[in-house]
């Protein structure tokens, strides 16, 4: 297969392959620098955010005394408030302009976790988090947008969004490493205090450093639209949310399911009938920047596959503690920084999206294939860190050429609902990604524990331990499997939707 880009200049240039234009001097902003600062470090809080609970759940859990089925509420009721009203934030930054939102978003998310963490029941600590995902829908969009829009036009973007993807990709672990050292040093409520810290340093550089920018009309929020996309993303990460708890077959599973469904494809209807869409389809309907959504959604579903079981493989079978298991997951930091600065600095202008985001799926897929080779007695060293680098450096590949791809030529207007899409497929694959794995490793769990079960394996009418854990490193390499299949479709997927070739020179 030829796959060399054509050397005539095409008639209609695609605005989502076309690079923008390098600037003189003058043309950009000067604190440029200190603006990404702000926006990454917004940035981080949220993407930490996902995971740092996660460590502090068993000590809020015997604080709070709530039971292991309401324990994924505290997870959940995040995921579906940030999930329903992500493009409704993205929307709102275009409407009322990104430095009012971020500036919003950031003392909401700021509030709401100082009640998270004084909270003295589950229900607050809960509705709580429901109300950190919603602030957190407002305060993404804002930042990606900010970003999007400051570099726009200079010859620093593939930098900026270099380090704003590695940022997407290492918070996850970085959270993972914090919440283990507040909670094993100090407390669990200051994995939610924490965000007070991250969330004022921000605020101070956005109110000094951010311009206004009003939008010069204000049109009409999209009320249907907004209907229907924030029940069907309800339903759609409810539903996935569920699973994990009641299966696939139950009626709430399903029926929220199939209800998200029918509700996103009603928004669709109605957005090519607004007037005032919520969300502009040229924006999606743009082959390439399609393509970098769907690419973020797989990663998001594969990702969390690394996080949460490899997080319970290394406590529960290997018995790291909590700051012991975050200094594992550095290495991951190292490798996607460095990845995804490669690909958007050096090799996206030249080579363009397709052959980085669809080996780097492929990459991921391998380390995670390598990684169902650990038993009950590996080794940290030789059977878990070279395929954790692998799968990390294919992940940076991935995330910073699909972030700047799908934000890439949108007009100001439009910033903020592009910035929307791609934390939607991140969220959105996480939770499609964290339940399905779910799903899977319980079932194999299972699965392994029915046909090996004998008389002579039973301990006090329970299945010996050693048998335990072979039964739970078994469910942990099969959600290993799925994720890699995951990537593998994904990389298929990605080679197939984005153009070849490195993108045409603006006219």
């Amino acid at each position: 297969m030829n796959n060399a880009a054509p050397a005539q200049t095409p008639a209609a240039p695609d605005a989502a392959t076309t690079p923008v234009r390098e600037p003189d001097a003058a043309g950009a902003d000067p604190r440029r620098w200190l603006i990404l600062a702000v926006v990454a470090l917004a940035q981080l809080m949220v993407v930490l955010d996902a995971t740092i609970v996660n460590i502090a759940l068993p000590s809020a859990q015997q604080a709070l005394h709530f039971s292991d089925i309401e324990r994924q509420w505290v997870v959940t009721a995040y995921a579906l408030a940030f999930g329903s009203l992500l493009l409704l934030g993205g929307r709102l930054t275009d409407l009322i302009g990104r430095k009012a939102t971020f500036i919003t978003g950031l003392a909401g998310f700021a509030a709401a976790s100082a009640v998270g963490g004084a909270a003295g029941s589950f229900g607050m600590l809960v509705a709580a988090r429901a109300c950190q995902g919603a602030f957190g829908a407002l305060l993404a969009p804002a930042a990606l947008s900010l970003l999007t829009t400051t570099f726009e036009g200079t010859k620093d973007r593939g930098k900026a969004f270099g380090i704003f993807g590695a940022i997407a990709g290492a918070g996850g672990a970085v959270g993972l490493l914090l919440g283990g050292l507040l909670t094993q040093y100090l407390t669990w409520r200051w994995c939610l205090y924490v965000n007070l810290v991250f969330a004022a340093a921000a605020c101070a550089g956005a109110v000094v450093l951010l311009r206004r920018t009003p939008a010069s009309r204000r049109p009409r929020l999209d009320l249907p639209g907004l209907t229907a996309e924030a029940g069907g993303m309800f339903c759609l990460v409810y539903g996935f949310s569920n699973a994990a708890s009641d299966g696939w077959h139950a009626p709430a599973t399903w029926g929220f399911l199939a209800a998200g469904a029918v509700l996103l494809t009603a928004f669709c209807y109605i957005e090519t009938r607004a007037r005032q869409p919520l969300l502009p389809l040229r924006i999606v309907l743009d082959r390439n920047r399609a393509a970098a959504y769907l690419s973020i959604l797989v990663t998001g579903a594969g990702m969390f596959g690394i996080f949460l079981f490899l997080t319970y493989y290394l406590q529960q079978t290997l018995g790291f503690s909590p700051v012991t298991t975050g200094i594992a997951f550095l290495p991951m930091v190292g490798a996607i920084i460095v990845s995804a600065n490669l690909a958007n600095i050096v090799l996206l202008p030249r080579i363009g999206p397709r052959w980085l985001v669809a080996p780097g799926m492929l990459a991921a897929a391998a380390g995670l294939a390598w990684l169902t080779r650990i038993g009950v007695h590996s080794s940290y060293t030789a059977d878990v860190l070279p395929p954790l680098l692998l799968a990390s450096a294919g992940l940076g590949l991935v995330l910073s050429p699909s972030m700047n791809t799908g934000t890439a030529g949108v007009t100001p207007s439009d910033a903020g609902a592009a910035s929307a899409m791609v934390n939607t497929g991140q969220q959105v694959g996480g939770s499609i990604g964290t339940s399905l794995l779910n799903t899977m490793a319980a079932s194999a769990a299972a699965s392994y524990l029915a046909s090996h079960l004998n008389p002579r394996l039973m301990v006090g009418g329970h299945p010996a331990p050693a048998l335990a854990e072979l039964a739970q490193v078994h469910s942990y390499t099969t959600a290993f499997w799925c994720a890699a299949a995951m990537f593998a479709a994904g990389s298929v997927l990605a080679a197939l939707l984005f153009r070849p070739g490195a993108p045409a020179a603006q006219a």
